[in-house]
């Protein structure tokens, strides 16, 4: 078959207590991980990120099980740091990224080019001269069968792409209209592929008190530039986090004009010209939003 399914000792010694007590005893992925001795870290980190439960019940799921080897080489610090119960969501969703949905053995696997995982990125899978690399990582055991899934063990911890502006706007919902009018306004590859840039970032409730009629005229074809420059309004070059924003009392806009800061510190709001920063800081890869309650208009 291939050359992983031949590295018969690792998966041999992690299977063996998988089926010690027969087919309808056989344990979960959480448990066969457990009795196997070298998921330590893993398991500390799914019970961190409130995932070991998920991976204890019904599935099925396919987990690339990255060993205690694996998560060293990521260091003590950032580990510890990932730990934490401030970083639980992005903990979790590295753990997802090694997590597929369904029962996939390493005979279906060798014919795959990618997995969808459950974090929602797709896990790159590369066959070559009868090796397994998935996202990079070295496939060194496979078909460690539990009662509701499998397991294939890799050498390495893999992290899951980070989605730029365009898309962690399109992920989080409610920026609809942002983003349609950020295409019709041919802005939408600037924002994805550019920067790095710090978005203000007005939600669908703030351009609807825009009203339905000026959204409809700004998105017409001949009012391209218009749109533009109203887009570029909320976009300040570099990534501009909210400790930073608050000291501020303007920003230069990628419109040439410059966006007021104001932070009221009794009240701990930032406003921006007419609007309020409502949510701050969620980073994306070339850059950050901020979300504001109102459609920012330059002068």
């Amino acid at each position: 078959m291939i050359s992983i399914r031949r590295i018969a000792c690792t998966t041999a010694l992690l299977t063996a207590t998988a089926v010690a007590q027969g087919p309808m005893e056989r344990p979960n992925i959480v448990e066969v991980a457990a009795k196997a001795g070298n998921f330590n870290t893993l398991i500390a980190a799914a019970k961190a990120a409130g995932l070991a439960g998920t991976l204890s019940g019904k599935g099925p799921f396919t987990v690339f099980a990255p060993t205690d080897a694996a998560f060293a080489k990521l260091g003590k610090d950032t580990i510890a740091e990932l730990l934490k119960p401030e970083n639980k969501e992005k903990l979790a969703g590295i753990l997802t990224y090694h997590v597929v949905a369904g029962k996939v053995p390493a005979a279906k696997v060798v014919s795959m080019k990618s997995a969808k995982t459950v974090q929602g990125s797709a896990l790159p899978i590369v066959v070559k001269d009868g090796k397994v690399t998935v996202a990079g990582a070295n496939v060194v055991a496979t078909d460690v069968m539990a009662s509701n899934g499998v397991i294939h063990v890799i050498d390495a911890v893999v992290l899951p792409p980070e989605p730029n502006l365009v898309e962690v706007a399109a992920n989080a919902g409610g920026f609809s209209t942002l983003l349609a009018a950020a295409k019709a306004a041919g802005l939408a590859d600037t924002l994805a592929n550019g920067g790095p840039f710090t978005i203000f970032a007005p939600t669908d409730e703030a351009f609807a008190k825009v009203g339905k009629d000026t959204i409809s005229m700004l998105l017409k074809p001949e009012n391209k530039k218009k749109l533009q420059a109203i887009l570029k309004h909320h976009v300040v070059s570099g990534k501009v986090m909210s400790g930073t924003a608050v000291k501020l009392s303007e920003a230069p806009t990628l419109n040439g004009t410059k966006l007021p800061l104001k932070f009221d510190a009794k009240a701990k709001k930032l406003h921006v010209g007419a609007g309020t920063v409502v949510a701050a800081d969620i980073e994306a890869k070339n850059g950050v939003i901020h979300v504001v309650d109102t459609v920012l208009l330059p002068k």
